[in-house]
């Protein structure tokens, strides 16, 4: 049974920086694309970044260029490095995989991620 860990998360100013990891205990985490989502306070879930098994990534218009997704296909870890960070970026952040590739994994309980000043 697949099970998903968020962590990393916390309370940042304007301008700052965070990574998030994502522990999967999964069998076959090395074979499929994974991505970060996030969940704002009234909104929903939505796919901010994307990464093949191999490396390529894809990201959401308001997180583009400002956050990094990565993986470890060895430690079964995948990151997300925020950087310059603004208040909108205040949500509920998950791993899972992408949506439309192949069933979702249970989800985990995120990392919540705050910015203000």
């Amino acid at each position: 049974q697949a099970q998903l860990v968020e962590s990393g998360g916390g309370l940042v100013q304007p301008g700052g920086s965070l990574r998030l990891s994502c522990a999967v205990v999964v069998s076959d985490f090395s074979g499929n694309p994974m991505a970060w989502y996030r969940q704002a306070p009234g909104n929903k879930r939505e796919e901010i970044a994307r990464i093949t098994s191999t490396g390529f990534t894809t990201y959401a218009d308001p997180v583009k260029g400002r956050f990094t997704i990565s993986r470890d296909n060895v430690e079964n870890m995948v990151y997300l490095q925020l950087n310059n960070l603004i208040p909108e970026d205040t949500a509920v952040y998950y791993c899972n995989v992408p949506y439309g590739v192949r069933p979702l994994y249970a989800w985990g309980l995120g990392t919540l991620v705050t910015v203000s000043s």
